[in-house]
């Protein structure tokens, strides 16, 4: 644990006195330095959730799974989501700390439940960082042959395409991890830049599947493209929604970001909340555009490969192309977001010496201010996971599928405490409330605790459509139930070892809320405190 000092100046460069003052009162020193602006926070949960890349590469997913009318999905993943949404935004304008998810749990249900949190969401950046890595490989050989390094096919389901990915995704991350370990200020600035090519492209696509729309709205989305009708399609719809939930997750990055974010309560909720209404509106309109769009909504490559074929279709090559770059764009931006809150949760957790050469994991570089050894931790391991798809793209795949369910847990961490605390008359009191759910926190909370709950068990249930759909191995269709027993099981071992290891218990969680002014989990106590 990092001994609190006294709050440097603005003049230093790394943060106001009001800002590390507020940071300190929460048991921390400040050692980031605060270089990320209000654009560039919203930037970074827009850039996680990543329409242009994650609409773009999976919308043939819901379609295949429920046809046009999949896109009803869209809409009410986003009620449940947004809910989680604004309970995040609430707690982040209340704890503004990097490694907001573990911190959050933490504080609301206790160490143990806060640890786990922790680790989950630790191992789901992990993998989400490779697989956006790896979406390299479905853009850039399509771009310019001179990209497939390897002679051959370029598809990723190829052994030429896998292992030329494995390349494309291992430099894409080395160069987020040089970014982000030269400072956040540069690492903000990228990642703005990409967010508005990616904003334009996404209007640039949407426009141009307008224009050559080939049916109406209603039309669009009127059809179960043959996967039932009545309550015999309620099965291929429920199935379908994996899609959105897919893409609606990651507009929480922001708050990893808090320590490094200037007036973070302020900045962090709105840029969380945001995040999230941008990505609905820009992900919507572009599902609907495909759908009006398509040459046709019975051919075959609309399920198999989606959006691209409806651009390939509809628009000339250069224009293809062009789409494709800010495609490439996006993913890289993506990566560098997703990187960066991975190397912020991990720091956290190891400046409270929860992990395994905390001490050494916790080091802030003094003169970029960022936590240099987490970066450089996060990016080998993402690489290491990478080589899974050495000739294995369905393992790959199903890993991919089963990192968001891990997310989607450890937001469960964090939304089910506090609808408890809530149910129980605890207020989550603590600094000014910039934004106060009030009345409204059990209705909104409920839905976000029990709606996470149920999406969480929708990808998670074992669909031989979503994890073996070539129907090739028992393991890969059982592969995300199996992933998750032993990510929990790791993670109790290594729990134990930690526990054992500091030795010291934690104070009650619902001494951490109320009227108080402080929380106890601050300055001395929180120096002490260890797992329970």
């Amino acid at each position: 644990m990092t001994a609190v000092i006294d709050p440097p100046a603005r003049a230093s460069g790394i943060s106001s006195a009001q800002d590390a003052g507020e940071l300190a009162e929460l048991g921390y020193a400040q050692e980031l330095h605060r270089g990320v602006s209000p654009f560039a926070a919203f930037a970074s949960g827009f850039s996680f959730v990543s329409i242009l890349t994650t609409v773009f590469a999976l919308f043939a997913v819901g379609f295949g799974l429920g046809g046009p009318a999949f896109f009803f999905t869209w809409p009410i993943v986003f009620v449940v989501q947004f809910s989680v949404c604004l309970v995040f935004a609430e707690l982040s304008g209340k704890f503004p700390i990097a490694g907001a998810i573990y911190q959050w749990s933490r504080r609301l249900a206790g160490n143990t439940t806060g640890w786990f949190a922790g680790w989950l969401m630790l191992v789901g950046y992990i993998v989400s960082v490779a697989a956006l890595a790896i979406a390299m490989q479905s853009v850039l050989p399509d771009i310019w042959r001179g990209f497939q390094l390897i002679p051959g096919d370029s598809a990723i389901t190829t052994k030429t395409g896998a292992t030329n990915g494995i390349i494309l995704g291992a430099l894409t991350i080395v160069v987020c991890t040089i970014i982000s370990s030269a400072g956040v200020k540069l690492m903000g600035r990228i990642t703005t830049v990409g967010v508005a090519i990616e904003i334009v492209g996404v209007v640039l696509i949407i426009g141009a599947m307008f224009v050559k729309a080939q049916r109406n709205p209603v039309a669009a989305v009127a059809s179960t493209g043959g996967h039932g009708t009545g309550a015999g399609y309620i099965g291929a719809f429920v199935a379908s929604m994996v899609m959105a939930a897919y893409v609606m997750y990651g507009f929480d990055s922001a708050a990893e970001l808090s320590e490094e974010t200037a007036e973070p309560r302020k900045v962090c909720p709105k840029a969380i909340i945001n995040a999230l209404l941008v990505s609905f509106v820009g992900g919507g309109l572009m599902i609907l555009a495909a759908l009006m769009a398509a040459p046709s909504l019975d051919d075959p490559n609309l399920a198999a490969t989606g959006i691209p074929w409806v651009i390939t279709s509809q628009l000339n090559t250069g224009l293809g192309k062009a789409l494709l770059a800010m495609v490439a764009v996006a993913i890289f931006s993506a990566t560098l977001a997703i990187q960066a809150s991975a190397a912020r949760v991990m720091f956290s957790m190891a400046r409270d010496n929860r992990l395994p050469f905390g001490p050494a994991l916790a080091k802030v570089n003094q003169r970029t201010g960022t936590p240099m050894a987490t970066g450089l931790a996060v990016s080998a391991l993402s690489i290491a996971v990478l080589l899974v798809n050495l000739g294995q793209a369905g393992a790959f795949n199903a890993l991919v599928s089963v990192s968001v369910v891990i997310v989607y847990l450890a937001y469960c961490m964090v939304t089910v405490p506090a609808l408890y605390l809530r149910v129980r008359g605890v207020r989550l009191t603590y600094g000014k409330p910039v934004i106060d759910l009030g009345k409204w926190g059990i209705p909104v909370n409920t839905v976000a605790a029990l709606g996470g709950g149920a999406l969480c068990l929708n990808i998670l249930w074992p669909r031989a459509e979503v994890y073996d759909p070539d129907g090739s191995s028992w393991f890969l269709h059982y592969f995300a139930p199996i992933f998750l027993a032993v990510t929990l099981a790791v993670g109790f071992v290594a729990f134990r070892m930690i526990k054992r290891r500091n030795g010291v218990a934690a104070p009650a969680p619902d001494a951490l809320f109320g009227q108080a002014k402080k929380p106890i989990v601050a300055q001395e106590a929180l120096a002490q405190e260890a797992l329970a």
